[in-house]
């Protein structure tokens, strides 16, 4: 007996080689996060020229926006199930094969759309394939810069996805220059050939001293050979009856159905579905995501139709946000480490400014209204783009965070699929941009009034547990200091 409760779990043992890791927290982390920024400009910023490159070629293949739209869903589809894969490639494959995969996946994708002649082979090409591959190349290489930064972890990521925001800036004027001088394929097929630029930023994302191999299926058949030892094959039920007591052996539950189901709950690392804090922050992040997926959508049919705004000052606007977004990505997570605010904090301000932002564009509609709030969402923007898998790291252990990650994808999938389409069907059926922000301001305003008080409570609780510890540390002192007297 003796035996079996000294034996020692596998899994404590991953998390003991690597509590036991001296993070830099710099050093050659910044050039892992220069790698992630050139990844992330080269592919990541595909997703912001979809309409520059593909809607021409639809419409010359009599496609309507249906069709454009469908492309666009399925590609989200794509991109946030493959959080499906993503905590079991991680921990077989390391972020840095992962993240190569995915750019070489892109880069495919991107060439078959380049020979596209019927609209199934921009799904196949860009839903499927650019989807999948952009789903594979976040979770790696923020996992990468994860490894690297304590402290600094949320300036890492901010320079890390400011790259995508640079390349949001950039590449729309290369696409533009290609599709005039060039056409459509040699477009395409260039934007294919800057996708394997990433490659080059993979080869930098080397692991911070590796665990002794830590194999995903051999961690699951410790587990199992460890289960194994703490429970008999035959169990003995005593059974009383008027008569005697007899014994019985029952049947083997250990079947193949029980052994598949506890490999995929700890490869996929399920078991955070136990925890109800872990659903409110993967709930309450989809709904944020969802709601700004759909602002961006309507944002400039806003502008043109309910604030009346030329083409020119749509442009101008738009590129407030994006601009403004880019400058908080680089300066916001300085002011917040140096603070030492925690990052869900730091997300739920995020939401609070993008609720009041679409709130304030609903009831007014002049115009240097329009560009503070533009500005205010861009700021706003950067607080949540940032902290959502900040938020994730710093609620899970480190072995937990890649099923964490891919977890978190998936509910933003499912979220987007359900109650995205639920916010385009309010804006058709409304007939308004008007009551479509209202319904995006509910969304936010319930995430707002779901989470204030479970943070609340946890601050409290955890301020009460420091104070208890410190009044402890302080009677130890005082009673060692009265024996040394």
């Amino acid at each position: 007996m003796s035996s079996l409760i000294s034996t020692r779990n596998p899994e404590s043992t991953v998390m003991d080689v690597q509590s036991s890791r001296v993070v830099p927290d710099g050093g050659y982390g910044w050039i892992v996060v220069a790698a992630v920024a050139l990844i992330n400009m080269t592919n990541q910023s595909i997703l912001s020229v979809f309409g520059q490159l593909f809607v021409g070629e639809l419409q010359k293949m009599q496609e309507d926006t249906f069709t454009a739209a469908l492309i666009t869903n399925l590609n989200s589809l794509a991109l946030n199930f493959s959080g499906l894969f993503i905590g079991p490639a991680i921990k077989s494959f390391k972020p840095r094969n992962v993240a190569a995969t995915g750019c070489i996946l892109v880069a495919l994708g991107l060439a078959l759309c380049a020979f596209a002649t019927e609209s199934w082979h921009f799904i196949l090409g860009y839903s499927f394939f650019v989807g999948f591959g952009l789903g594979l190349i976040s979770p790696s290489t923020f996992m990468a810069i994860n490894s690297y930064f304590t402290t600094k972890r949320g300036r890492a990521v901010g320079v890390s996805l400011a790259g995508a925001g640079l390349g949001q800036v950039l590449i729309p004027h290369l696409v533009r220059y290609l599709l005039d001088n060039h056409g459509f394929r040699y477009a395409v097929l260039s934007m294919s050939s800057l996708s394997l630029f990433g490659l080059f930023g993979a080869a930098f994302l080397k692991p911070l001293n590796p665990p002794a191999k830590h194999n995903n299926r051999k961690h699951i058949r410790l587990l199992a050979e460890t289960d194994g030892e703490r429970t008999s094959p035959l169990q003995v039920v005593v059974i009383s009856t008027n008569q005697s007591k007899t014994e019985r052996s029952p049947p083997n539950v250990d079947t193949l159905c029980s052994r598949m189901g506890q490999r995929l709950v700890q490869a996929m690392d399920l078991e955070l579905l136990k925890d109800v804090v872990f659903w409110s922050i993967i709930v309450g992040m989809a709904l944020v995501y969802t709601a700004t997926i759909n602002f961006t959508m309507i944002f400039p049919g806003f502008l043109e139709q309910t604030a009346k705004l030329n083409s020119q000052m749509v442009a101008f606007c738009m590129s407030l946000v994006a601009g403004a977004d880019i400058v908080c990505r680089l300066l916001l997570p300085i002011v917040t480490d140096h603070l030492r605010i925690p990052y869900r904090v730091v997300f739920l301000i995020g939401i609070v400014g993008l609720f009041v932002a679409r709130c304030v564009l609903a009831e007014n509609q002049a115009l240097p209204v329009i560009i503070s709030m533009s500005v205010l969402t861009g700021m706003m923007k950067s607080a949540t783009v940032i902290n959502n898998n900040l938020t994730i790291s710093a609620h899970c252990r480190s072995e937990k965070l890649a099923g964490g990650l891919g977890l978190s994808m998936m509910s933003k999938g499912i979220i987007v699929i359900t109650v995205g389409q639920l916010l385009g069907w309010v804006r058709d059926y409304a007939d308004s941009y008007l009551i479509c922000l209202y319904a995006q301001g509910a969304i936010l305003l319930a995430v707002v009034l779901f989470w204030t008080p479970e943070i609340l409570y946890r601050h409290r609780r955890q301020r009460c547990a420091t104070n208890k510890s410190m009044e402890t540390q302080s009677i130890d002192a005082a009673e060692v200091t009265k024996l040394n007297s």
